[in-house]
């Protein structure tokens, strides 16, 4: 359908040649934040960036030279679209701490796990397909959903994870109602925004009700690693190999800037994620795969995930504490490991419209609106703990407090918006 040449105007003299999907795209809710949260006055619990601070420097320079000396001249050329053999048999050893069992065949290197998502939604989705997620998911996730056009189903998910009840019943409702279900969507370990780890127990019940129901799952797991005290289950891959898609990323245990993700799929799904993957970039980075490669060879880098372990347990327990003492009525995960908080807001405090109340205190956080797709999520907003130092982040979550304890204290005295006392 042709757009009205009218609409066009002096901002965008084009308006009338995008794809009817253009329309689709949006800012994300935490992209929006960046430019406040760039200000050094403000403390930003909005962002999930790595502490990348806690890498030695040294030992990334070591790596870039000793990769340089040895492969110098491959690293700076066109590679495979499939990506580096070396990395992929690298990725094999990092995928079975986590009970996976792999041949590099059917690994398929991304520019970071978020192009690997993308990748799979152009392979799989249509118009009017179903994804199910999470109630709450990964931001990024459902903007690349509804890029492609697809309705996202919330499930219903607690303290274990998603729900293997509320998965069945879902199902059963979009199947009489003649949708179709593309796949499942989950992050299982230590979710974003949630923090929460799905169970053992449900593990298994998705697997085995997703195989009777024929939905492919796709597992994205860039936290798994990310643990504080106990290893989580294994992944839902480690169960299932024909039926579950599982995604991977450096970008948390080692850095983003390399932007460097993989997909484990079965063979038919991943020689059309090759040839996905080369019509989109034709390779990934040869540069980025080669120097992680070396730093794997060369550098103790499990020592280095504990030291993030670390690091991020520190901040997690800062933020604990924080919530405790000056918002102790508040609900909160307390996530096992990864990077965030999900915190329930009093009744009738809207995290949305509460937010620039927030910056001008000097704080910023996420929104929990981002997290859905039904535009839910008014009454939740995510704290990441991940970057700011433990004393930022109780500063961040003490100035957060004055605004909230203000919001509930109008609302006390005046009535929720729209009604009375």
């Amino acid at each position: 359908m042709a757009k009205d040449s009218n609409q066009a105007n002096n901002l965008d003299k084009w308006l009338d040649a995008y794809a009817l999907r253009a329309e689709t795209l949006s800012v994300s809710e935490v992209r929006a934040l960046f430019a406040v949260v760039s200000r050094p006055e403000v403390v930003s619990l909005a962002g999930g960036m790595p502490y990348v601070s806690a890498l030695p420097k040294d030992l990334l320079a070591k790596s870039f030279n000793e990769m340089m000396a040895k492969r110098g001249d491959l690293a700076l050329q066109y590679g495979s679209g499939q990506g580096d053999p070396v990395l992929r048999d690298q990725i094999r050893d990092l995928m079975a701490l986590e009970g996976i069992s792999s041949s590099i065949e059917d690994i398929v290197v991304t520019t970071g796990s978020q192009h690997g998502l993308d990748l799979l939604s152009g392979l799989f989705l249509d118009q009017g397909d179903v994804v199910l997620a999470e109630a709450p998911s990964y931001v990024g996730a459902l903007g690349i959903f509804q890029h492609y056009e697809a309705h996202v189903e919330h499930v219903y998910t607690d303290d274990d994870g998603i729900s293997p009840e509320a998965l069945v019943e879902s199902i059963a409702h979009l199947r009489a109602a003649g949708r179709t279900i593309k796949f499942l969507y989950l992050v299982p370990n230590f979710g974003n925004p949630s923090g929460v780890t799905l169970s053992a127990e449900r593990r298994t019940q998705v697997i085995e009700i997703c195989r009777r129901e024929h939905i492919l799952v796709v597992e994205d797991n860039p936290y798994g690693l990310l643990y504080f005290d106990q290893k989580p289950p294994d992944a839902l891959r480690s169960q299932s190999e024909d039926g579950v898609i599982y995604l991977g990323s450096f970008s948390k245990i080692f850095a983003p800037g390399f932007r460097v993700g993989y997909v484990l799929a079965p063979p038919a799904i991943r020689d059309k994620l090759v040839l996905a993957n080369e019509s989109a970039i034709l390779s990934p980075s040869s540069f980025s795969q080669m120097l992680i490669s070396e730093y794997l060879a060369n550098s103790d880098w499990q020592a280095q995930i504990d030291t993030f372990r670390g690091v991020y347990r520190e901040r997690r327990d800062a933020a604990l504490e924080a919530m405790a003492e000056y918002l102790p009525a508040l609900k909160t995960t307390k996530p096992a490991g990864g990077f965030y908080l999900w915190v329930n807001l009093p009744d009738g405090v809207d995290s949305k419209s509460m937010l620039p109340l927030a910056v001008k205190e000097l704080v910023a956080y996420t929104p929990g609106t981002a997290f859905f797709g039904n535009g839910s999520g008014h009454q939740n907003l995510r704290i990441s703990f991940c970057y700011p130092t433990p004393d930022n982040i109780k500063l961040g979550i003490k100035r957060l407090s004055h605004v909230i304890n203000l919001q509930t204290e109008l609302i006390e005295t005046f009535g929720k918006k729209g009604g009375t006392k």
